[in-house]
């Protein structure tokens, strides 16, 4: 795709239409600039602006926005030069988490009039998946806080509409595939599960969470809260809803997404509803649970932690090993999220309902299913023996289960696909 996925400042030129190699003067501002972001110093970057950039882009607004790039981006580790149309010079840009073009230009003082980035371009045209059956091609939405991306997969040969699955990813910085980087998650669950469904003839959708890949947003990472994942799974059924190849819409919520699926479905043109390893208890309850894995003395300060949110405070010391879940960046986005009873909230769900629970999980045990079953009669409860969190086989025993959240070889588990692919087929 050719859509712009981030513009970190605004540009202030006409470009020549004549192509040429670049003056020496962008490669000396280019060094700077990468020493000077990879370094955090934004305010180093803005003193090498022009007035009108300067202006443009006031400090505090352009070190916000830096510093959001950069934690979707990571560090800018080589640059590449593409072309120069005066007066603008091109380069291919590798950050950690991705390449980008970065499109730079100068006045005649050497002074920055504007920065842009945009992805490497992508094939226009549907690519081939992890499976020859299958097709992929990726989508970019449009919302009030930024723009979210994904992929959707479709099976290579459709005869008439279809079914489409909106796959809802779990806690964490997840990404469409499934992946994370804190815990690190490498299964490939989700876009392994998408090539399962399009081999059964059904499409899907599944989408980088806010703030993820190339999935963008406005805020900082301070100002996410619960409510932010709901309004990104209902602007993404309201699109697929108004595209005529799909014949219904089924929400499949893995882990924190099974929450967030089925807050998003009561007033939606929904069919059906997968809960894929979903909390049966309120997100507080849960992780404390989980942190009975950890040292006593990290359990006891995350407990801790909890008790001032219920006050409305914040603990701004925690111990960096809580950081994945409690840094105080992402506490009050916590805090919301530990509002919401899901045996409460699924009893607002009235559409057909499979919730699907591994006897492996060591995150979501089949105790958290059995919950949600016993809030919601009338839904099927499969407990599918030996899967794990990542839907794949895996022992009981702690150290092998959690090495296979890094094996993205290792097949899902397929009495848990065979069980949401019927579900799927047997809605009206």
């Amino acid at each position: 795709m050719k859509k712009v996925v981030f513009i970190f400042l605004t540009l202030f030129f006409t470009a020549s239409v004549f192509a040429q190699a670049a003056p020496a003067a962008y490669e000396v501002v280019l060094n700077n600039f990468v020493k000077f972001y990879n370094a955090g110093e934004a305010d180093s970057v803005f003193m090498m602006f022009s007035p009108e950039m300067k202006a443009a882009e006031p400090l505090d607004k352009f070190t916000s926005t830096t510093a959001q790039l950069k934690e979707q981006l990571g560090s800018l580790d080589q640059t590449t030069f593409a072309k120069y149309t005066q007066p603008v010079s091109a380069y291919k840009a590798k950050f950690k988490n991705g390449i980008f073009m970065l499109n730079l230009a100068l006045n005649n003082d050497g002074k920055i009039t504007g920065l842009f980035l945009k992805p490497q371009d992508e094939p226009a045209a549907s690519t081939t998946s992890v499976d020859p059956s299958v097709t992929e091609s990726p989508i970019a939405l449009k919302t009030m806080a930024g723009s979210i991306a994904g992929t959707l997969t479709m099976p290579k040969t459709v005869n008439g509409k279809i079914p489409v699955v909106l796959i809802i990813a779990g806690s964490g910085a997840t990404d469409r595939d499934g992946n994370c980087k804190n815990p690190v998650i490498t299964a490939n669950s989700y876009q392994l599960l998408a090539a399962a469904l399009g081999k059964a003839g059904i499409a899907s959708l599944r989408y980088d969470k806010r703030m993820v890949g190339q999935s963008v947003s406005a805020d900082k990472e301070n100002q996410m809260r619960f409510e932010d994942y709901i309004d990104d799974a209902t602007a993404l059924i309201g699109m697929l809803n108004d595209d005529g190849r799909f014949s219904k819409i089924i929400i499949a919520g893995h882990g924190q997404g099974a929450l967030v699926g089925m807050m998003s479905v009561p007033d939606e043109p929904i069919k059906g509803f997968i809960s894929l390893e979903g909390a049966g208890d309120p997100a507080d309850k849960v992780l404390t649970e989980q942190m009975k894995s950890q040292p006593s003395y990290l359990g006891d300060e995350f407990k801790a932690m909890l008790d001032t949110l219920r006050k409305g405070k914040m603990t701004n010391n925690i111990d960096p090993a809580l950081y994945y879940v409690a840094r105080p960046s992402i506490q009050m986005f916590l805090m919301s999220w530990c509002r919401y009873d899901p045996q409460r909230e699924i009893k607002k769900v009235k559409m057909p309902m499979l919730i699907i629970q591994g006897t492996t999980d060591l995150l979501y045990p089949v105790t958290q299913g059995l919950k949600l079953k016993s809030a919601k009669s009338n839904a099927t409860y499969t407990i599918v023996r030996g899967m794990n969190y990542v839907l794949k086989d895996a022992p009981a025993d702690r150290e092998p289960n959690i090495a296979t959240y890094q094996k993205p070889d290792l097949p899902l588990n397929q009495e848990m696909v065979t069980a949401v692919v019927d579900f799927i087929n047997g809605l009206k």
